[in-house]
């Protein structure tokens, strides 16, 4: 079984009540004034403790049943026990409200960031830019052009080719009538040990947990790694293959170039996805996947082979 990394949250300074933060955002309380709430985080990453958000009917039951001890909700309805409710007409943007204002942006002004550990061995080759509060352990090469944002986490013997980023923003928004308003995002990276990562690849901070990397995991040029995706342990991908958020993919799994895997999905341990295929189901371990939905490689290519028969069997029934 996976062993699943717990994500970072943004977890506060101190505890807050409930009492605080409805009036930091002006909604409603349900709940007693006094109960604690210690951090932030997105629905997928929840803990005891969270502020989540929900402002759909589908998300309902999963945030009110989550483990978060307090909800951000568009609707009255009675709070689950030991949880807390805040009634807001926009939760949205007053979690967007909140997380900026416990986390506010920091812009990129200089090469090199404050509160940073350099590792004994690393280089920094030129025109790399390095955020606030970044870690980077020992022996590590840090390509020309990579930018590397800030609470970014990065272990020993890493391997990062010219112009990736690291702790680029979520790709996450919500549709308003007057267009797409952007979601905060203040999460970070991590990248574990004996990682290498090609040119140009880029890995999306989580909203407000982490993105992962396992440790020896080798990424190709251009692969791209979605917010708060949780990737294992000697894990390889080839080129241009591209991961939305909030994935998990187990060890030793192997996704060929230009594979395609939408959020929410979980490969198992040592699955191996053939190239230009879609991931658009949970795939098991150990087995070998191929097509756009994928399916069992064998299968997928019997299924081939009796289609190309399909013009002499018609020609046959005229």
């Amino acid at each position: 079984m996976f062993k699943f990394v717990q994500t970072q949250r943004m977890k506060l300074q101190r505890t807050y009540s409930l009492s605080e933060i409805a009036n930091l955002i002006g909604a409603d309380a349900v709940g007693d004034p006094q109960h604690s709430i210690t951090g932030l985080n997105e629905i997928h990453k929840v803990v005891e403790g969270d502020i989540v958000f929900v402002d759909h009917p589908k998300y309902y039951d999963k945030a009110l049943e989550s483990a978060a001890n307090t909800v951000i909700i568009n609707k009255l309805v009675e709070a689950p026990a030991g949880k807390a409710l805040l009634i807001s007409n926009d939760p949205f943007r007053d979690f967007n409200f909140l997380t900026r204002h416990f986390r506010p942006d920091v812009h990129l002004s200089k090469q090199n960031g404050n509160e940073n550990k350099i590792g004994e061995g690393t280089e920094i080759h030129p025109n790399a830019v390095i955020g606030d509060r970044v870690t980077i352990g020992s022996n590590c090469k840090v390509g020309p052009g990579v930018v590397i944002h800030s609470d970014t986490e990065i272990g020993n013997r890493v391997i990062i080719h010219p112009n990736a980023v690291l702790g680029a923003d979520a790709f996450y928004y919500k549709r308003r009538p007057e267009g797409y308003e952007k979601m905060y995002t203040c999460g970070s990276v991590v990248i574990e040990d004996d990682v290498e990562i090609g040119a140009l690849c880029t890995i999306d901070r989580g909203v407000t947990g982490d993105t992962r990397i396992g440790a020896g995991s080798k990424l190709d040029n251009h692969v791209h790694v979605g917010h708060d995706t949780v990737i294992g342990k000697n894990c390889l991908f080839a080129a241009q293959v591209g991961i939305a958020g909030c994935v998990v993919i187990e060890d030793e799994v192997i996704l060929w170039g230009q594979v395609g895997v939408p959020s929410d999905r979980h490969i198992g341990k040592g699955a191996i996805v053939l190239g230009q295929s879609g991931v658009l189901q949970d795939l098991e371990p150990g087995k070998t996947y191929f097509g756009s939905p994928t399916q069992e490689a064998r299968a997928k290519w019997k299924e081939l082979a009796a289609l190309r028969k399909l013009p002499e069997l018609l020609e046959k029934i005229k």
